[in-house]
């Protein structure tokens, strides 16, 4: 499905028509920094939900919030044009029982509390899109994996039992979405693989860094598949999702061309201008992930996830393959070096 959709380059911004106001809960994150510097260079209202009321994102206000149901914050939700609730907490952590409790209690509790909000709002804003995740799909490395087809996952022979946790969170992060009722809200799910972008925070600094230090090679053979987007597809593919008033439901927000680790890390290399990529055992990799707090989930689950609606409905990626995809972001990642550096 995702070969042959090059050709096929339609992209929608809503920059071009008239301005929305567009809420962002847990908006002061990596993504919602993308997001809302888009958004707000664009000519849009943009207003962040955090829970540091001190907190600035270039294009937005700030407004507090709890995380959770009542407050001040709800009138901002009334009248609004659009809610895209990227809050909960970070996976980027090791997967202990208390930070797998604070996954899914922050991310249903914040999806219940807007539901809740645009529910009671006497002017409920046209659409709502709610973070999810690639990894709500089954460990795959034969089958790739749309919204139609896609299997989900939990409970697949040879991982890790855990790994069904992660699905589970997925799964009642959207059905908290999907439990409201929004008569005249349009309702949908992110199913958002890893968004590549430069700068400190998210996983293309994490890869890059490896790459650098010469530790970008195969993890535990490097079978197992990426599923990525490059952070301006992601931004484009949300607003895409906010004026096409035909789609709701789960959509894969993806790069149609997921492949294996060993191939997307020789691909960061060549991109780095990186000959050596030593490789990693399971063992190391669980080793590396204790060192830097985090866990191996996040490299050895295999995420085969395509964007089957978003393709069918016309969309067009800018960077649909890793290798142009990679050597943009190292250009942009070196630039940001240098630009900071002589701010210094």
């Amino acid at each position: 499905m995702a070969a042959g959709h090059r050709s096929r380059k339609i992209g929608v911004s809503i920059g071009s028509g008239d301005a929305m106001k567009i809420v962002i809960p847990g908006g002061t994150g990596h993504l919602g920094g993308l997001l809302s510097g888009a958004l707000g260079s664009a000519g849009h209202e943009v207003v962040v939900l955090s829970r540091r009321a001190e907190a600035r994102v270039p294009g937005a206000r700030t407004v507090p919030w709890d995380g959770g149901g009542g407050g001040a914050w709800t009138a901002e939700v009334d009248g609004a044009d659009a809610v895209v609730n990227l809050a909960g907490r970070s996976v980027n952590c090791r997967y202990t029982e208390d930070n797998l409790r604070q996954m899914m209690d922050s991310r249903v509790r914040s999806a219940t509390a807007v539901g809740a909000a645009i529910a009671a709002a006497a002017r409920p804003p046209k659409v709502w899109l709610q973070m999810s995740t690639a990894t709500i799909y089954a460990h795959s490395f034969d089958r790739a994996n749309d919204e139609e087809t896609g299997v989900i996952g939990g409970g697949e022979p040879g991982v890790p039992a855990y790994w069904g946790l992660s699905v589970d969170i997925a799964r009642q992060w959207e059905d908290a979405q999907r439990a409201v009722e929004t008569p005249d809200t349009r309702k949908v799910a992110l199913r958002t693989a890893m968004v590549m972008a430069p700068g400190r925070g998210g996983p293309f600094d994490t890869l890059w860094r490896l790459a650098r230090w010469g530790l970008g090679g195969p993890v535990a053979g490097g079978r197992q598949y990426m599923s990525w987007i490059h952070d301006r597809d992601f931004v484009r593919a949300v607003e895409f999702l906010l004026v096409r008033e035909d789609l709701s439901g789960a959509v894969n927000l993806a790069a149609p061309h997921p492949l294996p680790l060993r191939a997307f890390m020789a691909a960061l290399r060549e991109a780095a201008g990186v000959r050596v990529g030593l490789p990693a055992t399971r063992w190391m990799a669980e080793l590396g992930a204790f060192v830097a707090r985090s866990d191996t989930e996040l490299l050895l689950k295999s995420r085969r996830v395509v964007p089957g609606r978003l393709l069918g409905a016309g969309f067009g990626f800018e960077r649909p393959d890793w290798p142009d995809a990679a050597r943009d972001l190292v250009a942009r990642s070196r630039a940001g070096r240098v630009t900071s550096s002589i701010r210094g």
